[in-house]
């Protein structure tokens, strides 16, 4: 269930930091009772940005192979590779 809070909560700062770290969950902050903010701890925004960019590495890859991707056999991908980094 995610956890939602009003803006005025925003005032008890350690409280809010300490059920961010031990819940690992987003906490969304209404005002006006409207979406305003998301809090979360550090360790979870690094989760968040990890996967972002592993989702966008993805989606780039797809896009490339729908506009004009080649494909190279495995063994050939992997002896360009020994060569790159161990020559």
């Amino acid at each position: 269930m995610p956890i939602i809070l009003p803006i005025k909560d925003l005032r008890n700062t350690t409280e809010i930091s300490d059920m961010a770290h031990k819940k690992q969950e987003p906490i969304f902050i209404t005002k006006n009772g409207y979406s305003d903010l998301v809090v979360m701890s550090s360790e979870l925004y690094d989760q968040f940005a990890r996967m972002n960019r592993i989702d966008q590495a993805i989606y780039e890859s797809e896009k490339e192979m729908e506009e004009n991707g080649e494909t190279i056999d495995l063994d050939d991908a992997f002896e360009q590779l020994n060569k790159k980094y161990y020559g």
